[in-house]
């Protein structure tokens, strides 16, 4: 019997029903009664945040796999996290749908975005609350998309064009605050890594609520409205598959053009979230999910997405237990080496893939190990058809 939550199911092309809590599934993963370029998508988002935060190569590390630094642009590391939050836009005009073609009370429909909001919260904090080793009530990663999945949820009942319109104008407003609001001492405008509104407003007076980064749920809600579009298009029986993948790339390339251009007034930024960034990822986001939509879905190459389905399947498994792990047992766990010295069971295994392969092939050897091993894992769950939901 598998188990389910909402925000990690893939796209349907019907409205029939979801997988109830504690039910067997009903189509496994990559069958025709899924989207699997929406699994594909997001496996290869959890592949992408496995890569980035498990590379072993210190200063040999490729520059797409690192972080941009602050008004230096955008790698491919800086694209895993919104796409994974444009995914969760598009999965709720697929759940949304689900629900309530079941003809539930609306209560309902919100009862369960706030549970499932609320689970992410939770999750979140005990991701960091395990990694600092004491209490942590913050927003991180689950967290940030917990909040922005309610308000995007919460909004999906209003009509594209009015979601549309919200999430310009809240892009628009959160531009417009950090360039023309000054900050003490500061003129308006100003926008380096230690001065600027966002900063001033989260050491001021977020963080001591601890709510240090509550502004950027502004900016991925209108990510997740940007997403709940996509889910629409990709859902509706109006247009045929062509006329979706041309809207997708055709409208993805025009999402990424105005944010890069507007990149050139305020910097692609990763950590507050910026417009442009938020739409030039997008862009790219739409147009690679346009891409996989021709080959797994209208093509039928579904074979060489489905590594990355397993993947995208049981995503919640495949983010949370494997950072849980490393930081209750292989950053814990103590292992004597051959030299009579003690290592934790994650350095002891980096230690030994670089002694037997050499320091560069032996970092990627230890990478590609551990997500191999996670990815046949997620492959037994897939197989025994377990698809944990949050």
């Amino acid at each position: 019997m598998g188990a389910v939550v909402a925000l990690d199911t893939g796209g349907r092309e019907s409205a029939a029903p979801v997988a109830v809590e504690g039910a067997a599934t009903g189509p496994a993963p990559g069958t025709k009664a899924r989207l699997t370029s929406l699994d594909t998508f997001r496996g290869l988002t959890i592949l992408g945040m496995l890569l980035v935060n498990n590379i072993a190569l210190d200063t040999a590390t490729p520059r797409q796999f690192l972080h941009a630094g602050w008004n230096e642009g955008l790698h491919f590391a800086d694209l895993v996290f919104p796409w994974f939050v444009l995914i969760v836009g598009v999965s709720i005009a697929f759940s949304a749908t689900s629900t309530r073609s079941k003809a539930l009370p609306g209560w309902k429909y919100d009862l369960k975005v706030l549970t499932r909001a609320l689970i992410l919260f939770l999750l979140g904090c005990l991701i960091d609350s395990s990694l600092a080793r004491r209490p942590v009530l913050g927003l991180g990663v689950l967290q940030l998309i917990g909040l922005a999945y309610l308000v995007g949820a919460l909004l999906y009942g209003l009509p594209a064009e009015r979601r549309a319109l919200i999430a310009v104008l809240v892009l628009v407003l959160h531009w417009a605050a950090i360039r023309f609001i000054p900050i003490p001492g500061e003129s308006a405008g100003v926008f380096t890594e230690s001065r600027n509104l966002i900063v001033h407003l989260n050491s001021q007076y977020l963080e001591p609520v601890h709510l240090r980064g509550v502004i950027s749920v502004v900016p991925t809600s209108a990510l997740v409205l940007i997403g709940t579009l996509l889910g629409d298009l990709l859902r509706t029986e109006r247009l045929p598959a062509s006329r979706k993948i041309t809207v997708l790339i055709a409208g993805g390339l025009g999402l990424a053009v105005v944010g890069w251009l507007w990149n050139f007034d305020i910097p692609f930024n990763k950590p507050l979230w910026t417009g442009s960034y938020v739409l030039f990822s997008a862009g790219c986001g739409a147009v690679l999910l346009g891409a996989l939509h021709l080959a797994m879905d209208v093509t039928g190459w579904r074979a060489l997405g489905f590594p990355f389905v397993v993947f995208g399947s049981n995503a919640i498994v495949a983010y949370v237990v494997p950072i849980l792990t490393k930081a209750f047992i292989l950053q814990a766990w103590s292992w004597r080496m051959a030299d009579g010295s003690l290592a934790n069971l994650q350095d002891a295994f980096l230690r030994f893939c670089i002694d037997h392969a050499g320091r560069i092939p032996g970092g990627w050897l230890y990478t590609l190990a551990y997500i191999l091993a996670w990815w046949l894992v997620l492959l037994a769950l897939y197989r025994k058809r377990v698809f944990v939901r949050a």
